[in-house]
């Protein structure tokens, strides 16, 4: 436990100092450039790095293999790295060790890290204990997002000061938490308070000499965690977390927003009888914008706050394969050309603003989905694992920049023999807009804001004939967006108004309909009342449906829910049903002023490919 004053912290920090710079292997003067030289300045390409090539991390990367790597990341004209974790795996030290030996060979060589510190919740990666009976989680099960993971946090970052004084001319940066603050991070994510407190940590260690004074220090996160999106990130720890960060680094995922958020996704009608190449530029150029309107959102929110900081892009990528929601069946966006062609346009925006952009990544890797081999995080790399070169470096490969390397003792080679009537051949053209799913209800009351009590008898979601027309009939006061969580499901607004929900292959899947606010639905009215719906689908799953209340981030979701399913006494078919469920039999206590998922699914079973699908959907007061 690190529960100290912080004179005693100090005082410890300056004894640690005191203990490295007597056996720190590496007290060269020539430390390079500084981060201000490196960050911002395309001469120094940066890139995301992971180095394994099992279906596990226990056994990383050798120093030779990843020798081998940082050869091939110099042929690229990479100069500097983005790491994920110290302590838990042995890749991150490992990897200096390598960029050190090759500058003991080659004085000239370059290379550079920005060493990532893995931080997690109390509990991270444990199951929550659903109780059916009480409908409610249990307590003191699953992760506890309110506080850190102590000994491993702890660990990490130790390793981190360890590691950024042993090799002073490599590491730049340190990156506290990856993607740790967002809250579709289920399994692990902290408020920003427990990655403010880690920062901080490191800025004391920086002030009393027990870390190397000239090496930045931020947080790697999605652009809305850094206040680009929803107010509900706008606390006053984010704020002092702008103060005390060196940088921002900032994530952003057009790629999975083609599925997710495919507002920006998909060919315009006017450029349908384009050919395959124009129709698809255009698409990817809407994707470069949407990317460049999340950091812009980022810049604004500081502007807010009149911070000013440096603002890089730590992570964004573009996967070249996968089988469900962004391949054939979905969005269609992952194939090489499609990733070839976000890059380039991505990086010479960046190159030209003085942005540094952490592609991710440079090699694939399948640890991530060892399960599913062609799900999508298993192929964001530029190289595959056999030593294909992707279509984005072509070229390089045409120019020879890769002659005579090896990768585990093999040349590297050109993806589809080199045969760019294959690749084409291989790769999907964005869908129609005019045939895309829709994943959002944007019949709304424009006269009402989200927490003004709604007065009306109906609070109609979608239906065929109950209309805005009847004065007893209201609709959401903002769009409803249809949300897969945590893409183990799709779900899709589909022609005569129905909901339809198709279940992936995972252990648990979850969806929602959202209200786009800053707040959630007043039906503190209907407290009394019903909830309405038709229903069929699938008849062998289990499942939990109903509306939920309060923020997952903020820690005061409630789930308000009724049972489905052949283990109940609400079965499903294929044929339709009328439902109709007192709000007495399913609230969970919940707050009715904040009704955020005015629909909600649910199941902790696994039952992969079913259906479900609801139409003429309202809340009633009575």
């Amino acid at each position: 436990m690190r529960i100290v004053s912080n004179f005693f912290r100090i005082a410890l920090l300056t004894t640690f100092a005191s203990i490295i710079a007597c056996s720190s292997p590496s007290s060269s003067p020539d430390l390079g450039p500084t981060p201000a030289e490196i960050f911002g300045n395309s001469d120094y390409r940066a890139i995301s790095y992971g180095g394994y090539r099992g279906k596990t991390r226990e056994e990383g990367p050798s120093v030779e293999q990843l020798t081998d790597d940082i050869r091939i990341l110099n042929a690229m004209g990479v100069k500097l790295l983005r790491t994920y974790n110290t302590s838990q795996f042995p890749q991150a030290e490992r990897l200096l060790e390598a960029i050190r030996r090759e500058k003991s060979v080659d004085p000239t060589f370059e290379m550079y890290v920005m060493l990532g510190a893995w931080i997690e919740a109390k509990n991270s990666w444990t199951e929550a204990v659903w109780d059916a009976e009480n409908d409610a989680w249990v307590e003191g099960t699953g992760p506890d997002h309110t506080q850190g993971n102590q000994e491993n946090n702890s660990r990490e970052i130790d390793t981190a000061i360890r590691l950024a004084n042993e090799y002073p001319d490599i590491v730049k940066a340190i990156a506290v938490g990856n993607e740790a603050m967002v809250q579709w991070a289920v399994t692990y994510f902290v408020y920003p308070k427990t990655i403010l407190k880690w920062v901080n940590y490191l800025q004391e260690a920086k002030a009393s000499g027990a870390l190397k004074a000239d090496v930045w220090v931020t947080s790697s996160d999605n652009y809305e965690s850094w206040g680009g999106g929803n107010t509900i990130y706008h606390t006053e720890d984010l704020t002092q977390l702008f103060e005390a960060v060196d940088f921002v680094s900032v994530h952003t995922y057009p790629f999975h927003d083609s599925f997710y958020n495919p507002s920006f996704w998909g060919v315009l009608p006017d450029e349908e009888a384009l050919s395959f190449e124009e129709m698809t530029g255009f698409a990817m150029d809407r994707a470069v914008t949407y990317a460049k309107g999340q950091y812009q959102s980022v810049l604004d929110y500081m502007a807010e706050l009149n911070i000013e900081k440096p603002v890089h892009i730590g992570e964004t990528g573009w996967a070249s394969i996968d089988s469900t929601a962004y391949g054939i069946n979905g969005s269609k966006a992952a194939d090489e050309y499609k990733q070839k062609a976000f890059h380039d346009r991505l990086r010479a925006w960046t190159d030209a603003e003085g942005i540094s952009l952490f592609f991710f990544e440079a090699f694939d890797e399948q640890w991530k989905n060892a399960d599913s081999p062609d799900h999508s995080e298993n192929h964001f790399g530029l190289i595959t694992l056999n030593n294909e070169v992707k279509y984005t470096l072509w070229d390089a490969f045409d120019e020879e920049q890769f002659a005579g390397l090896t990768r585990d003792g093999k040349p590297l080679k050109k993806s589809f023999e080199g045969k760019l009537e294959s690749l084409l051949a291989s790769a999907e053209a964005p869908p129609f807009k005019s045939q895309m799913a829709v994943r959002k209800i944007e019949t709304v009351n424009p006269a009402r804001v989200a927490g003004e009590q709604v007065t009306e008898q109906n609070l109609v979601i979608v239906h065929d004939t109950l209309s805005a027309d009847s004065p007893e009939t209201a609709f959401p006061s903002a769009m409803l967006k249809l949300t897969p969580w945590e893409g183990t499901t799709a779900i899709e607004l589909i022609p005569g108004g129905v909901v339809r929900v198709e279940t992936r292959a995972g252990d648990w899947w979850g969806a929602s309909l959202e209200l786009d606010a800053d707040r959630g639905e007043n039906l503190s009215l209907f407290k009394q009342g019903t909830l309405h719906f038709e229903i069929r689908g699938s008849d062998d799953m289990n499942f939990s449906l109903g509306f939920q209340t309060g923020s997952f981030l903020r820690g005061d979701q409630v789930n308000n829910f009724t049972n489905f399913g052949p283990d109940t006494n609400r079965r499903v078919s294929n044929e339709w049903q009328s439902v109709a469920v007192p709000i007495a039999e399913i609230d969970g206590g919940s707050d009715m002023t904040d009704v955020t998922n005015l629909i909600a699914f649910l199941s902790q079973e696994r039952a992969p490919e079913r259906e479900i699908f609801l139409r003429n959907i309202y809340f009633s007061q009575q």
